[in-house]
This record gives C-alpha cells, sequence and structure tokens, in this order.
C-alpha cells in the first residue's frame, strides 16, 4: 500500500463538492472506504461552482480517443442512472469557412470508434434533418451527433450528493468547511485547516478544488484559472415552445453555443467556451511564498454579483445572431462567470503530489468534466490506488514546476473566440 492510500478505515478528507469531489467521494464508498469527509464553503450544488446552474453539454465528440471513450461510457450511464437529467437532444458543431481544427480530429477519432457522426458540407441541409434549428446556417459547414445532447447540472450534482450521503459520505460546509490551509506536519500533509474551529485532520487529503485550487497550493504552473461567460435569456411558454425541438448548438470558431429552453423555466443559456477572463489576487497559503494568481474569490460567493464585462457580453449576443437569432437582443435575466481550471493540454489532474505525503489532488477540469459524472469518481480513485494504466497515469499525472516561467495553457484545441484578456481594476472590483 502506498504512502498516500489509506487503510479503508482510515479517514479522508475531500476538500470540494464539485463533479470531482463528489464522484470520487461516491467512488471511495463503493471501494469500501468508511470514513469520508467532504468540505466545502456551500451545500452542493454550491451556487458559484463551475458544476452547477441550469445545463451542461454532455457530447463524446473528442479529438482525443481517451476522451471519447470515456464519454461513451459516461453516455450510457447518464441514461441509466441519471436520466430525469439528462436530455439526448442531439449536438451540432457548426463551422465557419476555412474550418476548426478540432473538428476534424474529432470527426477522425468518431470512425475510428464507430461512427456516430453525420457530415454536412453545407450546413443549411441541417434543415430537413433537424428541422428545429433557429440559427443561421448559410456559408456553414456542420456535423451532426444525435447521441449528444445535455444535462441538468444543479440537479445532477444534487442527486449525486445525495447518493454520497446515503452511502455514508460526511459534509461539512460553512465556516466550518471552508479551507483556508492545508494542514502540515513538517513536509506532510495531515489535514486542513478551515475558517472556524480548529483543523479537520486526515490520513489522506484530497483536493478536488477547481479554480480554488490555488488557494491551498502553488498549482499555478500545472492549473490556472479562468472565467468563461455565460447569459440567460427568460423566455415566455410560447417563445421556449418554438425551440423546443432545437438541438444544442456551438460554433466552434467562435466558442458560442446554445442549449435550448430548459423545461418548466423555459430560460435559453448561452455560453462561451473560450480562453476567458483572468484575475489578479493576492493569496498566501501559509506554506508557500505568497503569490499574485488569478482566481475566484474564497470567502464570498462569486456569483453574488450579474457582473460580466461589456466585450463578454456582445461575443454571447454575436453568437446568438447565429445561433438563435430572434432572441440575440433581449435583455439578459442573469450573467454569470463560470470559472474554468484550466491545465496546459487540457488534460484533468488525478495524482498524489510527489512531493508532499499525504496530499492527492484531483482537479484540472478545463472546462469539459463535467459530462463525465457518472465515470470520472471511477478513474480518479484508480490513480489513487495505483490500479490505472500508466498510459493514464501519465495523461492526468501532476507536473512539478519547470523552472522555466508559466506554462503556456494550449488546452485541447477545442476553444474559440478572443485570447484570454486580463480584466481591468475597475472591471475585477464588480465581480
Amino acid at each position: 500500500m502506498s504512502d498516500n492510500t489509506p487503510a479503508k478505515s482510515q479517514s479522508v478528507v475531500i476538500v470540494g463538492a464539485g463533479v470531482f469531489g463528489l464522484s470520487t467521494a461516491l467512488e471511495l464508498t463503493k471501494r469500501g472506504y468508511t470514513n469520508i469527509t467532504v468540505l466545502d464553503r456551500y451545500l452542493p450544488p454550491a451556487v458559484d461552482g463551475s458544476s452547477v446552474d441550469i445545463s451542461r453539454i454532455i457530447r463524446f465528440d473528442y479529438g482525443d480517443p481517451f476522451y471519447s471513450k470515456l464519454a461513451r461510457e459516461a453516455v450510457e450511464i447518464w441514461a441509466a442512472e441519471y436520466p430525469d437529467h439528462y436530455h439526448q437532444v442531439g449536438f451540432v458543431m457548426l463551422n465557419e469557412k476555412g474550418g476548426f481544427e478540432y473538428t476534424a480530429k474529432s470527426k477522425q477519432v468518431d470512425e475510428q470508434l464507430g461512427k456516430t457522426i453525420e457530415e454536412y458540407a453545407d450546413a443549411t441541409q441541417m434543415r430537413s434533418r433537424r428541422p428545429g434549428i433557429p440559427g443561421k446556417l448559410e456559408g456553414l459547414s456542420a456535423y451532426y451527433n444525435p447521441k449528444g445532447g445535455w444535462a441538468d447540472a444543479a440537479s445532477s450534482i444534487a442527486q449525486l450528493a445525495a447518493r454520497c450521503s446515503v452511502a455514508g459520505v460526511s459534509f461539512v460546509t460553512g465556516r466550518r468547511g471552508t479551507a483556508i490551509s492545508l494542514n502540515y506536519q513538517k513536509a506532510r500533509v495531515v489535514g486542513v485547516n478551515v475558517l472556524e474551529g480548529p483543523p479537520i485532520h486526515a490520513s489522506l487529503v484530497i483536493l478536488a478544488t477547481g479554480a480554488w485550487t490555488n488557494h491551498l497550493l502553488q498549482v499555478g504552473h500545472a492549473s490556472s484559472a479562468s472565467a468563461q461567460p455565460v447569459g440567460f435569456i427568460q423566455l415566455t411558454e410560447e417563445e421556449a415552445a418554438r425551440l423546443r425541438n432545437m438541438p444544442v448548438m456551438i460554433n466552434s470558431n467562435k466558442g458560442v453555443f446554445a442549449f435550448p429552453p430548459t423545461p418548466r423555466s423555459n430560460i435559453l443559456k448561452v455560453a462561451r467556451h473560450g480562453w476567458g477572463y483572468a484575475t489578479k489576487v493576492k493569496v498566501d497559503d501559509g506554506h508557500s511564498p505568497a503569490r499574485v494568481i488569478s482566481c475566484p474569490q474564497r470567502d464570498s460567493n462569486n456569483a453574488r454579483n450579474s457582473y460580466m464585462p461589456e466585450d463578454a457580453q456582445e461575443g454571447l449576443r454575436d453568437g446568438l445572431r447565429d445561433l438563435v437569432p430572434e432572441f440575440a437582443e433581449r435583455p439578459w435575466s442573469r450573467l454569470r462567470l463560470c470559472w474554468y481550471s484550466d491545465t496546459p493540454e487540457g488534460d484533468f489532474v488525478a495524482d498524489r503530489h510527489p512531493q508532499i505525503p499525504g496530499l492527492f489532488i484531483a482537479t484540472g477540469g478545463s472546462g469539459h468534466g463535467f459530462k463525465f459524472l457518472p465515470v470520472l469518481g471511477k478513474y480518479i480513485v484508480d490513480c489513487l490506488e495505483n490500479k490505472a494504466p500508466k498510459e493514464l497515469r501519465w495523461k492526468w499525472r501532476f507536473r512539478l514546476p519547470s523552472g522555466a516561467g508559466d506554462v503556456v495553457k494550449v488546452g485541447d484545441g477545442s476553444r474559440g473566440g478572443p485570447p484570454l484578456r486580463l480584466l481591468t481594476t475597475v472591471e475585477q472590483a464588480k465581480l
């Protein structure tokens, strides 16, 4: 048994109640671990987490065969175990002239694994296949995957958290559940210091803190935080009915995607899977030197203000003019910034810290982790227990600083839109 793999009866503390933390907690219970505690500032679904709000894309169109296989496995379980939250309405990827390299790679992988994608050199031909498409298709190419769709993120997380609770996982939230630093005994992590009360000790600490990880551990070389724009428009029942047969759609070049209106609430959601926005926040974890990083606030609700930079709003509207032009100028009912945990190639991190015993890191969703909710914990715990194949352990490794400066986060090639932009001091004050 490795230094970072506790006995089944020993205490495991997971910091973070998002998709990484909860899926790991549930899998640990399935494997017989009996002393698991999840800490978070808020009860799941956390109001400002990246695993929440009304919808997330579920697709298995990837330029990397590993993630495509993993997503195909996840889709089967979404349909079986989360049927109330999963909607297989189809997924359309639109490309402007000149194409999009990621689309070509996704089609190649799809053919290798069993063809599910329908290709359209002229996207207007899609109207005979899916007459419910509301967007402008002229001058675009497209592919359509009927196996794609979306899931209600908040309700899925709520079901996952309930399953954890039934399985015996303990939850600590509020000030007592707010981790402010790791608790060290010499070089080893032995627990977590929290905002209120004594430290919470554990034989193993698992950081599943996403964009907040840099508050607790110096990981900017391996994962950094960016804020992505999300907009919501309230429709009437009649307006929503006109879009009921709409698939999930994305303009790959612009990175903007839109969902069909959510049942009952009739909210039209649009977002951008792009390079996002960075902040400058000074943090001090009490162990590493104080540093200035891009990250969400730790001690406040990052969704409390419906603020978004003007250029982000215009970017979303520009995408809506392509995808759902009828409502492109409709006032927003709500805006939010969704915080990504970005890694160099878009791969997740699931690895013991090579220099800090007692610490395991599960993070780096990079804007595409949620869809793996039903299977993610299995692979994370395989990495924890040294059961994962060598290729997976390398792909999800935790990198140490190279000394060559910041690692460029190029991602997996799926992002579109403008480059990463640092928010001004005035803009950041409005968050």
